[in-house]
């Protein structure tokens, strides 16, 4: 179906939750942020309507959706029988929802006109959400202890994915590249984040794997990337320097076991806490353990943990802990929230869907390196794989914006993986030379020849040409 107006809509579905916030206080921004996901969600819909579909099956296709409908459907049944605050539930499936309408706009056969604006929507919508957020913790917040939790954008290693791609896979370091790579990077030190770190070397490790097939390209990318691990060393340094009370906050999170009665780091201690209450209640009971506890529903610290804590929290504190929202924990908290009918499906199929458009993206890129769509499929892998990166210190599918950048990543991933592995099968084996035939020479003269015909149409898929589909960056 075409429609005039669809790069409006890509642009409407992806842009406005990107200026998505936290409120300094609970009671205010609710009408705008109700606006920002009801303009997403409408143009999602329309998007999903007019939409080209794929006229062939895929097995990929088919275990991704599935997965995804039973998570977000089955989280119904799970409602009803625990009963859980309405409320809380809608607001902690929002993100899950607009996970599953991300990969549903995405997972098509658009064109790659099409594409190259959900790529560009997408990427400058990370890049409004890492400057806004930046911007709005630092007005709102008074000292670095505050502004540290709120300056970090949702997508900032989603970003850095799709970065490292072009500077490691594709071997295109410009300077604005660069240049925002280094801005991401002092973000995370001025957060003093140490998952955020953690999550930008695994980011780095798998672009290095990416784009090393051989071993001849695996050496040259870790060189690559040792020379930008050592310019990133060097803006650590700068920073220490000009940010010396930055410098001191590194000093009290690496070290502060150290500083504890128990020799334990506590945010350490208080996220096992959160994951040993968790599975302690969806064990609890055969009807819980199949079919969880459910979104919004609400958990504590486990008492077990209570002496690591001592004189960090008190006993009064630690057992007022009652929180409903997703938790801190990806992996656990969908096995809290859906069991193991309706929770263990999402995590099994992006690590899935990961693994296989890793190893797809390695063999082609060896036998087939000008394959058309490729740059997009290892763009939507890194940022994809962000998602794992980002679970290391948080749930990645609890703030709204970035379920939805995440869930079209799956998307694009496996539309591409479908697509590639269709249009590689059908691909004719090149002979590297042909017999020749001495033929004698005959008395009649031969027949004139008539202009060249044009070449038959393929039937069933559509090829594009790989120019123009691994630009997507400003070469500024």
């Amino acid at each position: 179906m075409r429609n005039k107006y669809t790069t409006l809509w890509i642009w409407l579905f992806l842009c406005p939750l990107a200026l998505d916030y936290k409120s300094a206080e609970a009671t205010s921004g609710h009408a705008a942020q109700f606006l920002l996901a009801a303009l997403t969600i409408a143009a999602g819909l329309i998007l999903v309507l007019i939409a080209p579909r794929f006229g062939r099956p895929s097995a990929l296709r088919a275990i991704v959706t599935a997965a995804l409908l039973l998570t977000v459907l089955g989280s119904f049944i799970t409602q009803l029988l625990q009963g859980n605050d309405f409320g809380n539930y809608l607001r902690v499936l929002l993100p899950f929802v607009l996970f599953l309408l991300g990969y549903l706009v995405a997972c098509h056969p658009w064109r790659k006109e099409r594409l190259k604006h959900f790529e560009k929507a997408m990427f400058w919508a990370m890049v409004m959400s890492m400057m806004f957020s930046f911007v709005y913790g630092m007005a709102i917040s008074t000292d670095l202890d505050t502004v540290r939790f709120r300056i970090v954008s949702v997508t900032l290693l989603g970003l850095q994915g799709v970065l490292l791609h072009e500077m490691v896979v594709a071997r295109r370091v410009t300077k604005f590249t660069m240049m925002l790579f280094l801005c991401t990077v002092v973000i995370e030190l001025l957060s003093v984040t140490r998952s955020l770190i953690v999550g930008t070397l695994l980011l780095f490790v798998l672009a290095v794997w990416m784009s090393g097939y051989s071993a001849r390209h695996l050496l040259r990318a870790v060189l690559r990337s040792v020379v930008l691990i050592a310019l990133l060393g060097g803006v650590a340094v700068s920073a220490a320097a000009i940010f010396p009370e930055v410098a001191e906050h590194w000093t009290q999170r690496l070290f502060a076991s150290k500083e504890t009665t128990s020799g334990r780091d506590p945010t350490t201690i208080t996220r096992l806490a959160e994951m040993k209450d968790q599975y302690d209640q969806v064990v609890s009971s055969p009807t819980s353990l199949l079919a969880g506890k459910g979104f919004g529903h609400f958990y504590h610290y486990s008492p077990d943990y209570l002496p690591y804590l001592a004189g960090q929290l008190s006993r009064k504190d630690f057992f007022a802990i009652k929180e409903w929202a997703a938790g801190h924990n990806f992996w656990v908290y969908q096995f809290f929230a859906g069991g193991l009918i309706f929770g263990i499906g999402l995590p099994a199929a992006v690590l899935y869907a990961l693994y296989c458009g890793v190893a797809a993206f390695r063999s082609w890129r060896r036998i087939r390196p000008d394959a058309p769509y490729l740059p997009i499929m290892g763009r939507s892998i890194l940022l994809l794989a962000a998602l794992l990166a980002t679970s290391i210190g948080g749930n990645p599918l609890g703030p709204r914006f970035s379920g939805l950048v995440f869930g079209v990543a799956l998307g694009l991933l496996v539309s591409m993986y479908s697509r590639l592995s269709l249009s590689i099968k059908r691909q004719p084996v090149k002979r590297s030379r042909r017999r020749t035939v001495s033929v004698a020479p005959s008395l009649t003269p031969a027949p004139a020849l008539g202009p060249p015909r044009p070449p038959p149409r393929l039937v069933g898929h559509v090829t594009h040409s790989a120019e123009g589909d691994d630009h997507m960056l400003p070469s500024a």
